[in-house]
């Protein structure tokens, strides 16, 4: 393989939580009475996937002319049920096994909480990781690539074997400030690849399979 260690991003990559990510802010919306059926579910998942969730707070309570810090209150709130029933891609534990069982190391970099680290415990999967950063510990968010370097340098990885993969370009360009190859999982080819360059670009987890395990 051309990679053996893997820092990955949780949100949109490894699991599949926009579903509830957007319910919970279509339901966050509502409660500051907005009207069902001026909420636009598409529009919602797209900020979030191309942007930010903090993109998608500002605009949409903008639009709706409602209180900022409220609404993310109110989402957080609703949200942090609704992930605990996120589950994995299809073929991402199967992929996380393999790459581990050739000799790959997991890193987990998220800019989610400790329910990130839960989920990873509920579907046995915590295991496969050597070490994980979240929102608790004292990093900027990426892209910035402070919590890559600290990992890179407590674990003494090799920077010419290491990728950093996530659903956004600032994942990439993550991996790339930390002067790491950086790979892109992009369903639905939402974001401008161009803008990142990643090393590795695919659309599916059998995509980033036969990519990842290529001699």
């Amino acid at each position: 393989m051309k990679y053996q260690t893997f820092f990955w991003d949780f949100d949109g990559t490894l699991f599949d939580t926009y579903p509830g990510m957007v319910a919970s802010f279509m339901a966050a919306l509502q409660q500051q009475r907005v009207s069902e059926l001026e909420l636009d579910e598409v529009a919602i998942y797209e900020v979030m996937r191309r942007h930010s969730l903090g993109t998608a707070i500002r605009q949409f309570s903008a639009e709706f002319g409602i209180n900022a810090d409220r609404l993310e209150r109110d989402y957080r709130a609703i949200e942090a049920t609704h992930v605990t029933d996120a589950q994995p891609f299809d073929g991402v534990i199967d992929l996380l096994t393999q790459l581990k069982a050739n000799g790959g190391q997991h890193f987990l970099l998220t800019h989610r909480d400790k329910s990130a680290i839960e989920r990873l415990e509920n579907v046995g999967i915590k295991k496969l990781f050597t070490d994980i950063i979240t929102s608790e510990q004292p990093f900027p968010r990426k892209p910035d690539p402070a919590s890559l370097n600290a990992l890179v340098q407590r674990h003494h990885v090799s920077l010419k074997m290491a990728i950093m993969i996530g659903d956004r370009n600032l994942d990439v360009e993550a991996g790339h400030h930390a002067g790491m190859a950086g790979g892109l999982f992009d369903p639905g080819r939402l974001i401008d690849s161009q803008l990142s360059r990643p090393e590795i670009d695919v659309t599916n987890v059998s995509g980033l399979a036969a990519a990842l395990l290529a001699d």
